[in-house]
């Protein structure tokens, strides 16, 4: 079980996220809704190490993690494909994924991650930066789950993807997760891709959760009233 008590995160003198509380379980996939600027990135940089938290708790399995380095974090199981997708521009696919494989010390990439994105098998020795957004982002996730997580953290995945990629990405994670077993936690603004892939819903606004709600009773105008300017 991944478990968010009270979790707080400041930049200097101003508070962006105000006592969060969230669990996710084994294979469920949870999606945190909310416009620009509403401390979505803030929160999963936080979860992940990359920003320190001002208070509350951040547990996996029962482990604390909060205060601890990201890369001990990744160590105990939690992965994240940050916005923007990050990836070695010069670096070949194969050597991409590799980079993430601290954790289990693989040396060759898992069949499975070829069998889920036979695009990088094809482009294995291709450099990263000359892959389109959508492979990229391919990419990003794979080097992520080579270290074997038991939460994925993805932080605005669709962001420059064409419709027809974001659909097979959506069904791709949610066919690892039944797979490989693991949660994922997933920042978004298009409510779609969210509906594709997400049990549950939270929507984020100035940094407080205001609305959650799983997919049976997600009341989709609701949250679109939240993601609209």
């Amino acid at each position: 079980m991944f478990r968010i008590d009270r979790l707080s995160v400041s930049y200097g003198e101003s508070q962006v996220v105000h006592d969060v509380c969230f669990e996710v379980a084994p294979k469920e996939s949870l999606a945190i809704m909310g416009r620009n600027g509403m401390g979505k990135t803030t929160l999963l940089k936080a979860l992940i190490g990359m920003l320190p938290s001002g208070s509350g708790s951040i547990r996996l399995d029962g482990v604390e993690l909060a205060g601890m380095e990201s890369y001990r974090r990744v160590r105990h199981g939690l992965a994240f494909v940050p916005q923007g997708r990050m990836i070695f521009p010069f670096l070949t696919v194969e050597q991409n994924i590799l980079a993430g494989a601290e954790r289990t010390g693989l040396k060759t990439v898992p069949e499975y991650l070829y069998r889920f994105f036979p695009v990088l098998r094809e482009m294995r020795r291709r450099k990263g930066g000359n892959l389109s957004g959508g492979q990229q982002q391919q990419l990003a996730i794979a080097r992520a789950l080579i270290s074997d997580p038991r939460v994925l953290i993805l932080d605005e995945p669709t962001e420059g993807i064409q419709p027809s990629i974001i659909k097979d990405i959506a069904r791709v994670l949610n066919a690892l997760r039944e797979e490989r077993g693991f949660a994922i936690v997933v920042s978004e603004q298009m409510l779609g891709f969210a509906l594709d892939l997400a049990d549950r819903f939270l929507v984020i606004d100035r940094g407080r959760i205001v609305h959650e709600a799983c997919r049976a009773s997600l009341d989709q105008d609701k949250v679109r009233s939240f993601l609209t300017v």
